[in-house]
């Protein structure tokens, strides 16, 4: 029997899902939070350039790419201090069969993410 995601197990899935993104496109891994709600979730290395990533589940019908301007001027100006980039991933999870449902345990799910937004 299938049960429904928590919190936690949604924003590790949007972790997940933007981790491997990263890591296609060449990043290194400098740090991982998964704490949900502790930023950034990634550090990572690329081009000599240090990148500060904020990953955020955003449950249907939310729009993934509107976010929470004051939270990211706030990673901004700590990755100012790091000489780092910072951006925002915001990932729309919802269940397959039916998006008004929450997403379920070992069932099918639509991923909304168009990529990094950056500041």
């Amino acid at each position: 029997m299938s049960r429904e995601l928590t919190e936690q197990e949604l924003h590790n899935l949007a972790m997940n899902l933007v981790g491997k993104e990263l890591e296609k496109d060449g990043f290194e891994f400098m740090a991982v939070n998964s704490k949900f709600k502790k930023d950034p979730q990634f550090v990572c290395l690329k081009d000599t350039f240090l990148h500060f990533v904020v990953v955020r589940y955003v449950p249907f019908p939310n729009d993934p790419k509107a976010y929470d301007q004051k939270l990211m001027d706030k990673v901004k100006d700590h990755a100012d201090k790091f000489e780092a980039r910072t951006y925002y991933a915001g990932v729309g999870l919802s269940n397959a069969s039916d998006r008004s449902l929450p997403v379920l345990l070992n069932k099918p799910y639509v991923v909304d993410y168009d990529g990094l937004i950056s500041f």
